[in-house]
């Protein structure tokens, strides 16, 4: 496949990984391959002349992880083709590596949030010490104390994006106008987050929850320039730089919501459960139906099955 100066041939599987050749301005086997420590390897030493072109090959890639029982795929898919290779292992990706997550996304009340945090081999083994680990496995109280220890260790290398119920219900009409869906917000969010981090450190390695097709994220980075091999799979929590990301999610989205909690003076409970609906009544009887939208993310079925008191 031509490639402006260069063509790309066809991929071919090897032990643990994938190879194809690239010829123009640089010539050579460019390898990917999982090491014998599960870690993503790189290898262009076969690669000669102009490298520039090479950095465009790489920005064509598409990795993603799946796993299925206790065996882990990788997808590798250059250029718009497509091998799987095995053996990778999620919790050891090598470093530095920046991990993203996401908080808010399954609950009615309170903002959407995203988080990214760099970590290099010396933080991680920090985090491990401090007991970092997913958040989903850790109680409100845990995860707000984990979040001050997660930000001292990892200062002016994470970043927090916010995205308030008023402005989540914004984006969320727009995009539904574009055709696009929650997805597309989601991206929005992780990239901005990923784009935050980059800005203060370079990475070359990401990974990240699975939620959709990762050239959403991988679009929304390259509308802004950056640059990044993006890695999403199903539970990616369990590689330390996610789970410190979804760490720092879950401690904005608590504060948030307990901030809303004392504006209104009403309780606002996680999840999307009865007592959400019963909270969203109260509010909506002092209030107005209208105090939703600063609240909530009102395109959730809960809104769909309030009583709304002007009908």
């Amino acid at each position: 496949m031509a490639r402006k100066n260069y063509e790309v041939g066809e991929p071919a599987e090897i032990a643990y990984g994938l190879q194809f050749y690239i010829s123009g301005q640089a010539k050579g086997l460019f390898r990917v391959y999982a090491n014998k420590k599960n870690q993503i390897k790189l290898d262009d030493s076969q690669i000669h002349g102009d490298l520039a072109p090479l950095r465009e090959v790489l920005d064509s890639f598409s990795l993603t992880l799946n796993r299925s029982g206790q065996n882990t795929r990788a997808t590798m898919s250059p250029v718009g083709k497509t091998v799987q290779f095995s053996n990778i292992n999620l919790a050891d990706l090598g470093y530095p590596i920046i991990g993203s997550d996401e908080s808010g996304k399954g609950d009615y009340f309170g903002p959407l949030v995203s988080a990214a945090v760099y970590v290099d081999e010396t933080s991680a083994q920090g985090l491990k010490e401090l007991g970092v680990r997913d958040s989903k496995k850790l109680n409100d109280h845990q995860s707000l104390e984990l979040a001050v220890l997660i930000r001292g260790l990892c200062a002016g290398r994470y970043a927090v994006v916010e995205i308030a119920p008023i402005r989540y219900n914004d984006l969320y009409t727009q995009l539904k106008k574009e055709g696009k869906n929650l997805n597309h917000l989601l991206a929005w969010g992780h990239a901005k987050a990923l784009e935050k981090v980059l800005q203060n450190i370079p990475c070359d390695l990401a990974v990240a929850d699975k939620f959709a097709d990762e050239k959403y994220i991988i679009s929304k980075l390259q509308e802004r320039g950056k640059r990044i091999r993006l890695i999403q799979q199903p539970r990616a929590e369990e590689n330390i730089a996610v789970a410190a990301a979804s760490i720092l999610a879950r401690e904005r989205f608590l504060l948030k919501l307990k901030s809303l909690s004392a504006e209104f003076s009403v309780t606002l409970p996680k999840g999307a459960n009865q007592g959400v609906s019963e909270a969203a009544e109260r509010l909506m009887q002092q209030f107005g139906f209208a105090v939703l939208s600063q609240v909530a993310k009102v395109h959730f079925k809960t809104t769909e099955q309030l009583r709304r008191p002007d009908i």
